[in-house]
């Protein structure tokens, strides 16, 4: 088989799975940076207040991932219809221009951090006990954004070329690096926090350089070249257009961890906010396999949207849809029945905590089993390149909608912080009654 248009000829069935399957664990592995940092923690200090101070911080992570998702997430799609169109040489400038802007804004955040990231802390909901583990983390952590940004953002340029696999062993080096070194670092030479940071950014530049030398290498379709690093708009704006959306899913999360951690705060306290941090780190674990099936799908239906194969498109989207609800459904059902399993995960020493967060987890995720139709949905907007939909999309459901009902619902209960969690689920409703009338007119438009 012609290894350069496999995307248009292997049955889609077959290709899905083949494709998606890697793409999951990539995601679920490189969930486990974060993860695994939090459960040592919670384990290295029972109080929670280490913990707490790791959740605060969280909000400037996902800032910098989203950085990643604009030029990364926006760009490989974009490489991957142009590849359908024939168009290889236009797809390696995209590539060459996206790793350049990468570069640029990875030292721009390096030094915003590095000057401000303390301040930023007490602004998101640091309190004057969980100050000191959290600025310990991040500005140990900071010293890696270059190799969050190229983990992140051109491991997506593998994946749109239908090596899901070698994607897969990108995060998968970075993963297992880091659970290897955290409890050497935290527990062996007693770093705390300041430990989990060290092995974190080791952990992160291994991987990107098992990157850059994929996308260097004779393997790969498209090579970053020194001579297609100079920015040109023509090439750049078109990504940055569609990774709009992807950057506002990623970035409104910092804005979420903002309003939801100073808001439980204000209601719950701390137990609260270290609730939220639990919580939290188990969405974005149960959401990563949506978003490793969407990925699995997106270079099955970029490249044959450009080929104008838009038969394979309503298959690829199809699959990916049932796919996407038997997952979350079933999610779902575990989560209700059985959340303490879940938050003992991260801390088994703190009774308190272990019942508020168990409480607080079957409320936030009232509605999880809804969020398969709507990743599939938002996801596949991006992989055409519908970038005006995909924008929006991201827009409603936190920015337009989340972010004011954590403050109007306190209004109208007596438990406030039982407020600020059903803002989730109301939200989730919402949003996903829009997005199914808004997909079912355009991707008829789009594809017949």
């Amino acid at each position: 088989m012609n290894e350069k248009n496999f995307l248009a000829t292997e049955p889609v069935g077959k290709l899905f799975r083949r494709l998606a399957m890697p793409a999951v664990v990539a995601q679920l592995v490189n969930l486990l940076y974060n993860m695994v940092d939090r459960m040592y923690i919670g384990h290295y200090d029972p109080s929670g207040l280490s913990l707490t101070g790791l959740g605060v911080c969280m909000p400037l992570l996902m800032s910098v991932s989203a950085f990643a998702c604009l030029v990364g997430m926006g760009g490989a799609p974009r490489a991957s219809i142009l590849m359908g169109k024939q168009e290889n040489e236009t797809a390696e400038k995209t590539l060459g221009n996206c790793f350049c802007l990468l570069m640029i804004i990875s030292a721009v955040l390096t030094l915003v951090i590095q000057l401000w990231g303390e301040s930023l802390l007490l602004t998101f909901g640091a309190s004057p006990e969980t100050i000191g583990p959290a600025w310990s983390y991040l500005k140990i952590y900071s010293l890696g954004t270059i190799a969050v940004q190229i983990s992140l953002g051109m491991n997506a340029f593998i994946s749109a070329q239908g090596f899901t696999r070698f994607s897969m062993l990108s995060v998968l080096i970075g993963a297992v690096i880091n659970i290897v070194l955290d409890p050497v670092f935290i527990f062996v030479f007693d770093m705390g926090v300041q430990g989990a940071a060290v092995a974190t950014v080791i952990a992160q530049v291994c991987s990107a350089v098992w990157i850059l030398s994929f996308l260097t290498g004779k393997k790969t379709m498209l090579r970053i070249r020194p001579a297609n690093m100079r920015l040109i708009p023509a090439l750049i704006m078109p990504c940055l257009a569609l990774g709009v959306s992807p950057f506002v899913m990623q970035f409104t999360e910092s804005a979420l961890g903002i309003c939801f951690n100073t808001s439980l705060l204000k209601y719950g306290g701390d137990i609260a906010v270290g609730s939220m941090t639990v919580l939290s780190t188990l969405m974005q674990f149960c959401m990563m396999p949506l978003s490793g099936l969407a990925q699995g799908a997106q270079p099955i239906t970029s490249f044959n949207f450009g080929a104008q194969n838009y038969d394979r498109v309503r298959q690829s989207f199809t699959m990916l849809l049932k796919t996407c609800v038997v997952y979350s459904v079933t999610i779902w059902a575990i989560v209700m029945i059985m959340p303490e399993a879940f938050i003992r995960l991260f801390n088994n020493g703190n009774p308190e905590l272990i019942q508020y967060a168990a409480w607080a987890l079957r409320i936030y995720a009232a509605l999880l089993f809804l969020m398969g139709i709507q990743i599939a949905c938002q996801q596949t907007f991006i992989a055409i390149g519908n970038a005006k939909s995909s924008f929006f999309l991201a827009c409603l459901r936190k920015i337009i909608l989340l972010i004011p009902l954590i403050y109007i619902l306190p209004l109208f209960f007596e438990d406030k912080a039982f407020a600020v969690f059903l803002a989730e689920p109301v939200a989730d409703l919402a949003a996903v009654t829009t997005t199914v009338l808004l997909f079912r007119k355009q991707f008829k438009k789009a594809v017949g």
